[in-house]
């Protein structure tokens, strides 16, 4: 099942590790904006009208290599984005809301939304085990 809105869990040892910290206020501004501007008042997961978007860093990962890649940088509502973070949503209590909206978005039910939170629990406990990833920004050339 092709899923719009998914579950990106974070390795641990990049917890508190993002573009935000990682540039100036200056840059991190450019970058947000630029996303911003193409979610055009909408949510770039859902397509919610939203007066307030977040922006959200989307990495992937190559676990043969241990390199985490800047995919794109999306803005995102607060629902897309809580899903998006589940675990933290959980730990604010959040999770049952943001069950309803991972089912409303993506069309399926429960038993759908809990397998694809294992397998996204599974992807995180494989890339737990590298110590260090390396970083790819390649994706802020075009900003440079």
């Amino acid at each position: 099942m092709e899923l719009k809105l998914n579950f990106e869990l974070v390795p641990d040892s990049c917890w508190y590790s993002n573009l935000r910290s990682l540039l100036s206020k200056a840059q991190w501004d450019v970058v947000r904006k630029e996303a911003y501007s193409r979610a055009d008042g909408k949510c770039m997961i859902c397509g919610a009208p939203s007066v307030r978007l977040e922006a959200h860093e989307q990495w992937e990962y190559d676990e043969e290599n241990n390199i985490q890649k800047l995919k794109d940088v999306v803005a995102v509502c607060k629902n897309c984005h809580e899903v998006i973070h589940i675990g933290r949503t959980s730990l604010t209590g959040g999770e049952e809301r943001a069950s309803e909206h991972f089912m409303k978005v993506n069309g399926c039910n429960y038993a759908e939304y809990r397998k694809a939170l294992g397998e996204a629990n599974e992807a995180h406990r494989r890339r737990n085990k590298v110590s260090e990833w390396k970083l790819d920004l390649s994706y802020l050339k075009k900003f440079l």
